[in-house]
């Protein structure tokens, strides 16, 4: 029996679809080549690793953004047998230097420009011994470094039968969560696994990707697996285009009137700003079909205005690290396609259904299943072939966080009784803000640590652009009086985090609402803001 592998992954659009292109913005310019060409480049990497003696129980890291290399890698580092490690370079220093020293990294592929600035800043508490420079050649700088396409250059392609035995339980991608209590998390993800979420993923119950399709995913390749856009637009042998680093609005858009993209994913805010740059500077959206939104909700606004003035649909999509990313997505059903504009929204506002190969429970806090009716709300569990069971290195979470082999999402929810899922609440009071996480319980903590602070609660607020930011508010010391300044520089001092963590405004109040067992209530905390700002 064949396994399930990403050999197939790479072998159909490299021999079916030759001709098809796969453009790329990065430092340099635009590259733009085809799949055949990326064939000979993915061999030549597999034969650099392996002469380097990378292979199965290593671990290649990843720290950059969205280009035609770090797209090689996603397949050169699982082809060669090794375990692909997708490092977020949004995070602080402190969760970098933990990520890469518990992973283990033996090599890591790093950017020019910022990511690499940080590596060579972090160096002395890196345990990695080699960097990749995906670029033309090494800027200067302290680190052992070689570029990325000397690294190519002086490897030969390997040929077909050179490729080392892969099995379909071979750890093969790595991500870690957010962190948003606590350290981030390890998870893990095999060759299968990979193998059946892309598959997934391309269904027409997924994300319906296919070789007509010119796909450009602005998702962050260091972030939750790019939402598996990097291996199912591949295998689909569809055309891809990569964003690059630090996309702004009018980059996306030139990428979209050059490439005719016609199929887009990123969190909410990326397309609220498109759409004030089309707005101000004009633009032609005319080859767009679809965008997938993720991370947080999209604005019935915005999709109204997408879908009214540009013809575009924007879909709903759900999913964890823990998932692998796509767990569910909003589309009307066909037995809808009668019903009026506003009942349709209603249902593309939510979550979505569950993907195909997952089940689901919502669960109610004594364990008991509830109604699918639209308004009783319970913890949303998963299970299926792309979902973990366990966090590595981290066999404390494993009670908290799974059920057997049902993953507790932390997600509370609602579903109604056409299956669609919606979220109502996090558990855990997390933050999102531009679908980057951030923990409420790390802010309260550093406030608190402020020798004039006594109490200090956070939570998300509604935001027009990043769709929540973090609010504080804070219960000072008898006679004192520390500014919002000084408060602000406090947490610059005591926070190894980057400043978008940084409350947006920091209130002192007289008191902060607590339940019954004396834990904030964080609930009525926000009914009281959003009555402020209501007024």
């Amino acid at each position: 029996m064949t396994e399930l592998t990403l050999r197939p992954f790479f072998w159909r659009p490299t021999n079916l679809f030759p001709e098809k292109r796969i453009a790329s913005r990065t430092h340099d310019g635009i590259t733009d080549y085809t799949y055949h060409e990326f064939g000979t480049r993915v061999r030549s990497l597999v034969g650099a690793l392996l002469e380097r003696e990378f292979g199965p129980g290593d671990r290649i890291g990843t720290f950059g953004w969205n280009h035609h290399r770090h797209l090689e890698t996603y397949f050169a580092a699982p082809l060669s047998g090794a375990q692909l490690h997708t490092i977020n370079v949004m995070l602080g220093d402190d969760d970098i230097v933990h990520i890469i020293e518990d992973a283990d990294d033996d090599v890591l592929f790093v950017d020019p420009g910022e990511p690499l600035e940080t590596i060579e800043r972090l160096w002395d508490d890196l345990p990695v011994e080699t960097v990749v420079v995906m670029a033309d050649s090494v800027p200067e700088t302290d680190v052992d470094a070689i570029a990325y396409e000397e690294l190519l250059q002086k490897a030969d392609p390997i040929a077909d039968n050179e490729f080392p035995h892969l099995e379909e339980d071979y750890p093969a991608g790595m991500c870690y969560t957010s962190g948003t209590t606590g350290r981030p998390k390890g998870v893990e993800y095999t060759q299968k696994m990979i193998y059946a979420h892309a598959m997934m993923v391309m269904t027409p119950a997924g994300l319906h990707i296919d070789e007509t399709d010119v796909v450009m995913p602005v998702v962050p390749m260091f972030h939750v697996n790019s939402w598996e856009f990097p291996y199912a637009a591949t295998m689909a042998g569809a055309t891809q285009v990569y964003p690059g680093p630090s996309p702004e609005p009018a980059d996306l858009l030139e990428l979209i009137e050059r490439e005719d993209v016609t199929m887009t994913a990123g969190v909410p805010t990326v397309w609220i700003n498109l759409l004030e740059h089309v707005d101000e500077h004009g633009g032609d959206l005319s080859s767009l079909e679809r965008i997938v939104v993720g991370g947080s909700a999209a604005p019935e606004g915005v999709m109204r205005r997408y879908d009214e003035e540009f013809d575009v649909t924007m879909e709903h999509a759900w999913g964890m690290t823990e998932t692998m990313s796509i767990g569910s997505v909003s589309r009307p059903k066909s037995t809808m396609e009668q019903w009026d504009s506003g009942r349709k929204y209603d249902k593309r506002k939510k979550q979505g259904l569950l993907s195909p190969g997952l089940e689901m429970r919502v669960v109610d806090d004594d364990g008991n299943e509830v109604d699918w009716d639209g308004r009783s709300v319970g913890e949303l569990w998963v299970r299926g072939p792309t979902v973990i069971t366990e966090y590595y290195n981290r066999p404390d979470a494993n009670e908290e966080d799974f059920h057997g082999n049902w993953l507790k999402t932390g997600d509370i929810v609602c579903v109604d009784d056409d299956g669609y899922i919606e979220i109502i609440d996090r558990t855990k009071d997390v933050i999102k803000s531009g679908g980057e996480w951030i923990s409420s319980i790390e802010l309260e903590n550093a406030l608190i640590a402020h020798p004039d602070v006594v109490e200090a609660a956070v939570i998300g607020v509604p935001h027009e652009k990043w769709q929540e930011r973090p609010f504080a508010c804070v219960v000072t010391a008898a006679d004192a009086n520390p500014s919002e300044t000084e408060l602000l520089e406090f947490l610059d001092d005591e926070l190894e985090q980057p400043k978008w963590w940084y409350p947006d405004e920091i209130a002192e109040v007289q008191s902060i609402p607590k339940t019954a067992t004396g834990k904030f209530d964080k609930k009525i905390l926000r009914d009281q803001i959003d009555s402020k700002y209501q007024q």
